[in-house]
C-alpha cells in the first residue's frame, strides 16, 4: 500500500493593489502559519507586498488562493502573481517572518 507522500514547495509571491498600511503581512503571516507554511512576507518600495512561500503543495495552493482573492479585511487585491514555483527537497525557513 502506497503512503501518499506531501510533496514539498516553493513557490515567490507578489501581491499588486492596496496592500500595504493594511496588516496585509501579519494576516499573511497568520494564515501561512495556520497552513504550515514556512516563509517570508514583506513591503516593497513599489507599493506591492512579496514574499516566498515553503511547504506541502496542497498548503501552497490554499495560500495561493488566499493571497488572490481574500487578503487582510482591509486590502484590495489587484492580483498576484507566482513565479519560481516547483518541488524542493527541504523548507530553508523555520517560520513564516515578516520582514522590514
Amino acid at each position: 500500500m502506497a503512503t501518499k507522500i506531501s510533496t514539498l514547495s516553493t513557490a515567490d509571491f507578489e501581491v499588486f493593489g492596496k496592500v500595504q498600511g493594511v496588516y496585509f503581512r501579519k494576516h499573511t503571516q497568520r494564515k501561512a502559519t495556520e497552513l504550515g507554511l514556512k516563509g517570508w512576507v514583506m513591503n516593497t518600495a513599489q507599493g506591492t507586498v512579496i514574499g516566498q512561500l515553503q511547504g506541502p503543495q496542497d498548503a501552497i495552493e490554499d495560500m495561493k488562493i488566499w493571497l488572490q482573492k481574500i487578503g487582510s479585511p482591509k486590502s484590495k487585491i489587484e492580483k498576484a502573481a507566482f513565479r519560481n514555483e516547483g518541488p524542493i527537497n527541504s523548507c530553508a525557513f523555520r517560520a513564516f517572518e515578516i520582514r522590514r
